[in-house]
């Protein structure tokens, strides 16, 4: 398993639009879904979802993680529509 700081810090390199419009990411490991748990939020908008083990390895290595990316579109769209 990954280290929580250190998969945070590559998720925001991945995906610097994170920083820029100060979105606040926390992650968690849920034992129990056997993923790790990622809440990204701005202002009242907030996003819950899930980054599996295998998208966890793929942000590590510097590769996108897809379903992530998706619900960062997302919330930048909820953002945008006030």
């Amino acid at each position: 398993m990954h280290d929580k700081e250190a998969l945070c810090e590559k998720i925001k390199s991945i995906y610097p639009e994170i920083g820029e419009c100060g979105i606040d990411v926390d992650l968690e490991w849920n034992d129990e879904k056997k993923a790790w748990i990622v809440d990204l939020k701005k202002d009242h908008h907030e996003l819950t979802t899930h980054l599996e083990p295998e998208d966890a390895d793929a942000c590590m290595e510097g590769r996108h993680c897809v379903s992530l990316g998706v619900q960062i579109e997302q919330l930048k769209e909820n953002i945008e529509r006030g």
